[in-house]
């Protein structure tokens, strides 16, 4: 009778401890929980999707619009052949003609010096905007263990306190409660490890757009100086130009006089 006994529960335990039964069984707090991690593991995939897109997206209109840049002879030339682009280039090109217009007459070394500022804001915001949802990964992946930790404890603690009441050690008692205990440690590295794998995938992704970003700032930059140096060049051109025109007549009239 007792070894049909111990059989029979030991055919019972496979069920009793599917993972939904015991998530079904586990009491309010551990399956608060549970939840929780579930819908934050969630998060950090539904981020992974969006920012995959965003960030291709992102770091391919940048490259094409450096590319631009960097074969341009002169900002409105880079101008027009990005006219139709979107990005942070473009706002970059918009901003440096916008203070060469502003700033006509003004020394070249300012006009750089303002450009420049303006620059490491606009880096600064496209840096922050592309990286904007990523916080959470790290937040999920530094937390996530120590919750789903808080939910074993919360359930050996009643795991024990149910063994204090039924006086008996049994398998049958004691395993299903330390089994959901422990489902709540599962669900918390399931939520951690992916959410850490991915900021880290994030982290330097987004590190690479800023070197673009960095690299098509410059672009700019050399381009603006370009034009500034053009614009400064021409007034001495001419002016070199006027005197050479008066000395000729008068090299002419003192050669034959000699």
């Amino acid at each position: 009778m007792d070894q049909a006994h111990i059989a029979s529960l030991a055919s019972t335990l496979p069920e009793a401890l599917s993972p939904w039964t015991m998530f079904m069984q586990a009491d309010i707090v551990v399956k608060a929980v549970m939840i929780g991690l579930a819908l934050a593991s969630v998060a950090t995939w539904t981020v992974l999707v969006v920012k995959t897109i965003q960030l291709r997206s992102a770091l391919r209109t940048a490259r094409g619009a450096l590319g631009v840049a960097v074969a341009a002879r002169s900002l409105s030339d880079a101008t027009g052949r990005s006219a139709a682009e979107d990005g942070v280039v473009g706002r970059l090109l918009a901003v440096a003609e916008d203070e060469i217009d502003k700033s006509r007459g003004l020394p070249a070394d300012g006009i750089k010096e303002r450009v420049a500022w303006q620059f490491e804001r606009i880096e600064a915001g496209a840096v922050a905007r592309i990286g904007r949802g990523i916080g959470l990964l790290a937040t999920v992946g530094a937390v996530g263990p120590f919750v789903g930790l808080f939910g074993t404890v919360w359930g050996i603690m009643n795991s024990f306190i149910g063994i204090s009441h039924a006086h008996t050690t049994n398998l049958a008692v004691v395993a299903p409660g330390i089994a959901e205990a422990l489902l709540a440690t599962a669900f918390g590295l399931a939520a951690a490890i992916p959410a850490v794998v991915i900021y880290n995938l994030f982290a330097r992704a987004t590190g690479g757009y800023r070197a673009v970003i960095a690299d098509a700032s410059v672009a700019v930059m050399r381009l603006l100086s370009r034009d500034l140096d053009r614009q400064h060049a021409g007034p001495a051109e001419a002016r070199r130009s006027a005197i050479r025109a008066v000395d000729a007549p008068l090299m002419s009239i003192v050669n034959p006089a000699e």
